[in-house]
């Protein structure tokens, strides 16, 4: 049985993001338009998209981050579509993120042990059993056992992400919003993160809401993927058909988009992309004037 066979772990369902007008009496900025996603477990939803798509957004309103206007948000069954503070809480032992920048999300003033047993302490872990999880901890995202007294400073910034993922692993949780989590890593640490996502999840199951705007890390990671665009998911389905063959002209331009190796190859793409927004500008003047 595949993780798409079993009962969703996570599933969203005709969700609409609002924030309201910064003007007086203004019109509502709609983020999010009649979104549906499902996450089944031991999965990767690779989740791709332009800045400003609603990618990360989407991720806020699955942590609770975003305020839900419409719609639902179910985890294991349970709607957690507008969850307060207190369950949000318990929530938080199968539900986990991990940020893009690694250093603005930890804390800079403590020792990386005490980073890690902060959410095992909040959870009322005793002291013995929140260090011996640390040491596994550490051990599990390949870091020395010697970091337990270092500072995040004293790392670089690929350690520094691999001590955020152990964060988000110290209670063992089923979901991870994985929010850019390798876009401020040079190509050889992104390979050596995302290996180590992949054999955590081979290790203990977890799945993965994998936020990017790069088709080729939701290929390596995914095993489905989902493509937004201004705050509507415009195509989804296996990750190898999507970020190879995709329908959507918006998933065919991000894939033009994609530097490749071979200057000759790069030299077709770049002008195939010219080729394809050409013909989409001139479908839209048409449309435009037929209205």
């Amino acid at each position: 049985m595949t993780a798409t066979d079993k009962e969703p772990l996570l599933t969203v369902e005709n969700l609409v993001v609002e924030y309201p007008s910064k003007k007086f009496r203004g019109k509502p900025f709609r983020a999010l338009t009649d979104i549906n996603i499902r996450i089944g477990q031991g999965e990767t939803l690779g989740l791709v998209g332009e800045s400003g798509s609603g990618k990360t957004t989407l991720g806020r309103a699955v942590l609770g981050l975003a305020p839900v206007t419409a719609g639902q948000i179910t985890f294991e069954g349970n709607d957690i579509s507008q969850a307060s503070r207190k369950q949000r809480r318990v929530l938080s032992r199968d539900l986990q993120v991990v940020f893009q920048d690694p250093y603005t999300s930890l804390n800079p003033a403590l020792e990386v042990g005490d980073i890690l047993a902060e959410p095992l302490g909040v959870q009322g872990m005793e002291a013995a059993a929140a260090k011996k999880r640390v040491k596994e901890l550490l051990d599990q995202v390949g870091l020395p056992a010697d970091a337990i007294h270092r500072l995040p400073r004293e790392f670089s910034g690929g350690q520094r992400q691999r001590v955020a993922i152990a964060r988000a692993l110290a209670l063992s949780p089923k979901l991870i919003v994985c929010d850019e989590p390798v876009s401020a890593l040079d190509l050889s640490t992104q390979a050596r993160v995302l290996d180590l996502f992949l054999q955590i999840q081979r290790e203990t199951g977890v799945s993965y809401l994998f936020v990017s705007h790069d088709l080729d890390v939701v290929r390596h990671i995914s095993h489905r993927v989902a493509v937004m665009y201004r705050g509507e998911i415009v195509e989804q389905g296996p990750a190898g058909v999507v970020t190879t063959d995709p329908e959507h002209p918006y998933t065919q331009r991000l894939l033009l988009a994609s530097p490749v190796p071979d200057p000759d190859r790069q030299e077709k793409r770049r002008a195939d992309r010219h080729r394809l927004l050409d013909i989409q500008r001139q479908q839209t003047e048409q449309a435009g004037a037929l209205a």
